[in-house]
């Protein structure tokens, strides 16, 4: 197979590599919608190619016109090749439409036509391994190899070799294949799903579309020569940012999508301007715009055809926007900062360079730890003191900015037999809790507070109060001596509950718990 030199047909030729490493290794059903999105990719190329290839033919005759006797051979051979080009995608796609028919055929879903049942795995077996038709088809593929090298007069090898056939299958695969395989199409379609060959043929008919590019092309440039011919043309703007801030210089570069460096009959006005044209072909525009918001300036060629001497004018109208430096700090969860927790911001900045970024923290022993792979966006901040924290944005001509903050403590938390709320349990279950748990209620950070210690009293019918101190959560000692000896009609009383959350110096107080035993 022939490398691509264009980026998009290098791009299709790599997805259909994956795709037939990902056939290989099995894959579950969760990449389907991967298998349909590679089809509907690799449809869209097709077509664009298509497109391509119908209005090459008018350019050869309109070209060849200026030396019949040698170039009328390109002009006889360009509809050969289309015709037979399109008589080989008609069979691939003939083959396509017999498996979906064998899977069920069509269904119609939001308007549009979707196959019936896109995992079958049997309709690609039945259609090309069962039969014949997979070996037809892999002989059809082989041949069309050397068919569309005979479309290339002998003459024209010696000085211009060829090398665009797209197309290279190798009938010998299946006997390397890790279990062993009958034949090429026992390798290729047995018991696959429809979705997952669906892109295979789409790639067979990309090979040849691509193929019958490459060979139409050949003729152009054969009826071209070392003459540069210019038949159809856009003026592009390519500016270093459509967005500049006001003092900035605007710069953009102007040049024809079809143009070369060999521009000597080339003229560019902007605004009626003449605009100076470098080595490049490139004609170089600079302003400096002081008004805010969007502007628009329109760009002129002039060009002399080599071919005509008729001097043809294209025009095009391009935007740009003038703004201000800026920047923004917000809290991704809460507009507070609190002590003991990493505060997640986001920090953005219009006109600012990231490499010219400056965010640094002032107050409240604020300290900012940049998430990596943010690019200077995303930040988490702690802080150690209540009281105001700033979050200061500078560099690349924007002055300090600074966005403040309040920095309070974690909130109270609630104060929890376990996982209980109720004020009244049975005897049995209030034996089973362990201890006391202090819970953060509607709190978005992540953060555990602890129990330091209470005082437990039980109260038992027409008895004195026996108290134990428990340090910590978990009952202990005298505590769970208590807990062990709940009766019916027995009342709890949890005292001097205290708790401990990050960032606390030392222990606060929190809710009292009493519970009635039933």
């Amino acid at each position: 197979m022939s490398i691509p030199k264009e980026p998009r047909q290098l791009m299709i030729t790599i997805m259909y590599l994956v795709l037939t490493a990902m056939l290989a290794l099995n894959v579950s059903a969760e990449v389907f919608n991967a298998f349909k999105l590679v089809d509907e990719s690799l449809v869209a190329s097709n077509v664009q190619l298509h497109q391509e290839n119908q209005v090459i033919p008018n350019r050869i005759e309109q070209l060849a016109e200026r030396d019949p006797v040698n170039f009328s051979k390109y002009v006889e051979l360009a509809p050969q090749v289309r015709q037979y080009s399109d008589e080989l995608v008609a069979y691939l796609n003939d083959i396509v439409e017999q498996m979906i028919q064998e899977a069920g055929g069509w269904d119609e879903k939001d308007g549009k036509k979707v196959i019936h049942h896109p995992k079958h795995i049997d309709a690609a077996t039945r259609v090309l391994v069962t039969s014949d038709e997979g070996a037809k088809l892999l002989q059809r593929l082989m041949d069309a190899e050397e068919e569309f090298r005979s479309f290339i007069p002998e003459e024209d090898l010696e000085q211009y070799p060829f090398d665009g056939v797209a197309i290279s299958m190798n009938p010998d695969v299946y006997k390397d294949a890790d279990t062993p395989r009958e034949s090429w199409e026992d390798f290729m379609f047995s018991r696959m799903p429809l979705q997952a060959v669906l892109p295979i043929f789409r790639k067979y008919i990309n090979d040849v579309r691509l193929t019958e590019n490459n060979v139409l092309n050949y003729y152009l440039n054969r009826i071209g020569g070392e003459e540069i011919i210019f038949d159809d043309f856009r003026v592009v703007a390519a500016p270093s940012s459509s967005y500049i801030i006001r003092g900035e210089t605007y710069e953009a570069d102007l040049f024809l999508s079809a143009a070369s460096t060999n521009v000597d009959n080339m003229e560019v006005f902007v605004n009626g301007r003449p605009v100076p044209i470098d080595d490049e072909g490139n004609a170089k525009f600079r302003m400096n715009p002081s008004d805010i918001g969007k502007g628009t300036y329109t760009a002129e060629i002039q060009l002399t055809n080599p071919a005509t001497d008729e001097v043809k004018s294209y025009t095009g109208t391009f935007e740009y926007e003038v703004g201000l430096r800026s920047a923004n700090v917000s809290a991704d969860k809460m507009n507070v900062f609190y002590i003991g927790v990493d505060n997640p911001i986001s920090v953005s900045a219009a006109g600012i360079p990231t490499a010219q970024l400056s965010v640094s923290g002032q107050g409240a022993g604020i300290k900012l730890n940049e998430v990596a792979g943010s690019g200077k966006s995303k930040y988490n901040v702690t802080v150690s003191q209540p009281g105001d924290a700033s979050v200061i944005v500078s560099g690349g001509g924007l002055e300090p900015t600074p966005f403040n903050f309040r920095v309070r403590r974690i909130p109270d938390p609630v104060a929890r037999l376990g996982n209980e709320r109720t004020s009244s349990l049975g005897d049995g279950q209030f034996r089973a809790q362990r201890g006391v748990i202090a819970h953060l209620d509607n709190f978005d950070f992540e953060a555990r507070c602890n129990i330091e210690g209470f005082t437990l009293t039980r109260i038992e019918r027409r008895q004195d109060p026996i108290q134990a101190i428990n340090r910590g959560g978990t009952f202990d000692g005298d505590a769970k001596r208590l807990v062990d000896q709940a009766s019916p009609g027995d009342r709890y009383f949890f005292t001097n509950v205290r708790a401990r959350c990050p960032g606390d110096a030392a222990s606060r107080p929190i809710n009292d718990l009493v519970f009635t035993i039933r």
